[in-house]
């Protein structure tokens, strides 16, 4: 890779900010392309943010996991500029809220749709034909489900093509961030997805200590990895839950039910809050374990793994529920390699990429999580993946309570240093995370970005629908359990 256009930093590191190229747009554009078709991937591009609307520089972060490093790059404020899209597609969502937010135009982007705050105001792609129609669903849903509107062109029972149209949960996240870190920060960035509260406070907090210049301590960490983990199992414990009541199989769903409630009551005794709203705190965490409530823990995780081996073997031995998840909205590596998908939607079609083995931060630097993987990118592979990561899970939190680091809960953590940049990755449940932040000279946010995992994966499942039947929608779509809130920020 030629990195004569980049500045290479580790996970949850900060650089000065001059020490970023800023070059012109061509040279940003050609030295990404190339990144690209050696292996990196793009983890988030974003208008810098500052100039008048119509005329941003860009900055892109790329990620080589073989080698657990990250670049960043900038260009020179443009107006417009040849789109990235028609060659990396990964960049397709990226330019278009470049476009949407900034006013910079990526010429040739092939649908250059608002994301967002104005999608509403920009027509649907329709198919004509004889004997086609459409299937609109949404925003409003029967079930307890976020708002999001799904456009369906169908030619009898058969999707030809799935539009997929958010923003309607859009809060202004990024600009509710800028200008921080101040009371609210922690509160806001815990609040971006709901059901992923400790991995998105965690991203923060690593970028507030990285722009410090602050250390956390070995039990520090390894109460936030505990927690993390926790988030990761009951989530994948509840998605299963959800799949399993999808195709009617109920005993299941209720043994998963109740088993995803003891893993969100653990996090409760922990912090006070079941999805673990205010444990992480910049410098490490805010509340310690005791050793009554350690042998609670560990007591818990020894029953939870007996009760996940069994009912998993009750649901993936039954034959009905095989034949209904399997070959069910399958999508291939390649095309997640394509599309830059993260999570268990990339890793149950093959592509081994885990933020806590590939950009280990944390106590995960320390102790090994295996990586799980699978290769058919079908429904059936999402949900055994679940099932398997959540396995690892436990194993990791029995080892790691076994043996927790002396030392506090909570050390210190300074106010922003100027002019830098700070990025930090997280493995999220539903995958990585990521969080891009640059003070200016008073050491406040000039810039704050979140990419979402779902951000990434949402095109992942407009395509797992192609071909199939709409009928298998419903499904296809817990199978991927993508976040709305995450998506609209």
């Amino acid at each position: 890779m030629t990195t004569s256009r980049f500045a290479a930093l580790r996970n949850g590191d900060s650089i000065d900010a001059a020490r970023i190229p800023v070059v012109a747009i061509a040279d940003f554009r050609a030295s990404i392309l190339r990144s690209a078709k050696a292996g990196q991937r793009l983890c988030a591009l974003v208008a810098g943010g500052g100039e008048p609307r119509g005329r941003a520089g860009l900055l892109a972060v790329l990620a080589d996991d073989a080698e657990g490093r990250l670049f960043l790059a900038a260009s020179e404020p443009v107006e417009r500029y040849p789109a990235l899209t028609p060659e990396l597609p990964q960049a397709h969502l990226f330019e278009r809220e470049i476009h949407e937010s900034s006013g910079v135009l990526p010429e040739g982007h092939p649908w250059l749709k608002p994301v967002r705050a104005l999608a509403d105001r920009v027509a649907f792609f329709q198919e004509e034909g004889a004997e086609v129609h459409e299937v609109a669903v949404g925003p409003v849903h029967a079930g307890i489900i976020e708002p999001g509107h799904f456009r369906f062109q169908c030619h009898g029972e058969t999707v030809h093509h799935l539009e997929i149209q958010l923003g309607y949960q859009h809060r202004g996240v990024e600009s509710l961030l800028k200008g921080g870190p101040d009371r609210r920060s922690l509160a806001v960035a815990e609040s971006i997805c709901g059901d992923t509260s400790v991995g998105h406070a965690l991203a923060h907090c690593v970028v507030r200590e990285s722009l410090a210049g602050a250390s956390v301590g070995l039990r520090a960490e390894a109460l936030r990895a505990a927690a993390l983990e926790l988030e990761r199992l009951a989530n994948h414990i509840g998605d299963l839950g959800a799949i399993s009541n999808d195709i009617g199989y109920l005993p299941a769903t209720a043994f998963f039910g109740r088993m995803r409630g003891d893993f969100l009551n653990l996090l409760m005794a922990l912090s006070g809050n079941r999805y673990g709203r205010g444990l992480i705190k910049p410098g490490g965490a805010a509340f310690d374990l005791d050793e009554a409530l350690r042998a609670r823990f560990l007591a818990t995780i020894e029953a939870g793994s007996r009760d996940l081996a069994r009912v998993g073997d009750l649901f993936f031995g039954e034959p009905s529920v095989i034949s209904r998840l399997e070959e069910t909205g399958a999508v291939s590596a390649q095309l997640c390699e394509e599309l830059g998908a993260v999570g268990v939607a990339a890793r149950a079609a093959g592509a081994p990429r885990d933020v806590r083995q590939d950009h280990a931060l944390g106590f995960y630097r320390f102790k090994y999580i295996p990586v799980m993987r699978l290769d058919t990118g079908d429904v059936y592979a999402r949900a055994m993946l679940r099932w398997m990561e959540a396995q690892r899970s436990l194993e990791f939190l029995a080892k790691l309570l076994a043996a927790l680091p002396s030392g506090a809960a909570l050390g210190e953590c300074a106010a922003p240093r100027p002019n830098r940049v700070a990025v930090a990755l997280v493995e999220g449940w539903r995958g990585e995370l990521c969080h891009v932040a640059r003070t200016g000279a008073d050491g406040r946010f000039e810039r704050y970005a979140v990419v979402d995992p779902s951000f990434h994966n949402w095109m992942a499942l407009a395509m797992a629908l192609r071909g199939g039947e709409i009928s298998d929608f419903p499904l296809c779509n817990k199978s991927f359990n993508l976040s709305y809130a995450g998506h609209d920020l």
